[in-house]
């Protein structure tokens, strides 16, 4: 299948701006969806569920399409690494940091991935960072911090006061998360030089991602168990079809299309949604500073995706046409 041509089958009526909405709003609620799963089995398993029935769902697509599903190994090679990335180490720490601190909080954490994605892009590709960049992920960072600064405030009064850190520990989480996506994010763009044919690499991905995680599940003694609870299953379905297949569907054409420096702010917007989530959901009260921090993050994100178009330079690592801001 050559280049673009699946931009041009699945996407045919679906502009940059309804592509960016769509990845928003899902996002903007699977970090809630989450909670749906706690305390029914072990959060690896459910990692390994979800990215397992979503590879099945794409799968089945292609088949549908009649398209061939083997790969070579040298894409084999980069898939297996966004897998890990995106849909291993990714998801496993932000279940377990979904144990510790409410859900907008952890939504709020992956709005740091506008600083790491540029990040790794120039440690790994060599990608220059313009000063729009960080003026721009700046911005965005003062923004998720207004949005919980009460909450952070409190957490560190109670870690002051003899408190057992349970807080932290979910931040440490939900930024080793945000980390491990960010480099798979920059990853997409090697996978995608290798094979232009997004669902058949998606599928892929998520399955080499469920099956690291099922690795590591084993090896840590969790048990593959089948919850009875009528929620649980509904949040996989929601998690698997909505928060994986048609989310990230529409975050990777975004990638390609603007660049994973301008996509990735689609976590700058997905925390102001979590927030109001939680609002009506968890209890919590947003106060003056919280609604600051939600213009400031949207004042981020329609600052950074106005940014020039991107020009191609050469990697500096991989010898590879990249886009740099």
């Amino acid at each position: 299948m050559p280049t673009g041509t699946w931009r041009a089958i699945y996407t045919p009526a679906m502009s940059s701006p309804i592509l960016f909405t769509l990845a928003s709003l899902i996002w903007g609620s699977t970090f809630w969806a989450i909670t749906l799963q706690l305390g029914h089995t072990a959060p690896a398993v459910s990692v390994a569920y979800r990215f397992f029935l979503a590879a099945a769902a794409l799968f089945a697509v292609c088949i549908v399409r009649r398209e061939r599903l083997s790969l070579p190994w040298r894409t084999h090679r980069w898939m297996a690494l966004q897998g890990g990335l995106t849909f291993g180490i990714s998801y496993i720490c932000t279940y377990h940091a979904e144990q510790h601190v409410v859900s907008g909080l952890v939504a709020v954490m992956f709005a740091l991935m506008v600083f790491w994605t540029p990040i790794w892009s120039r440690l790994f590709f060599g990608t220059a960072i313009n000063r729009r960049t960080w003026t721009c992920g700046a911005a965005a960072t003062v923004g998720v911090a207004l949005l919980f600064w009460h909450a952070i405030g409190d957490a560190w009064q109670a870690i002051q006061a003899g408190g057992n850190g349970h807080f932290i520990a979910g931040v440490v989480l939900a930024l080793a998360a945000t980390m491990a996506s960010a480099g798979g994010s920059v990853v997409v763009t090697k996978v995608k030089q290798q094979c232009a044919n997004l669902p058949l690499t998606m599928a892929w991905s998520m399955l080499w991602g469920a099956s690291m995680v099922t690795l590591w599940s084993l090896a840590n003694g969790d048990a593959f168990t089948l919850p009875d609870s009528g929620t649980y299953w509904a949040g996989l379905f929601y998690l698997s079809i909505f928060g994986s297949v048609i989310a990230f569907f529409a975050y990777f054409t975004l990638i390609a299309r603007i660049g994973a420096n301008k996509a990735v702010y689609v976590t700058v917007v997905t925390p102001v949604l979590s927030v109001l989530l939680s609002v009506v959901l968890e209890d919590y009260r947003p106060g003056a500073l919280e609604f600051l921090g939600m213009i400031v993050c949207l004042a981020s994100v329609a600052w950074a995706v106005r940014a020039p178009a991107p020009k191609i330079v050469q990697s500096a690592n991989l010898n590879n046409p990249i886009e740099s801001p």
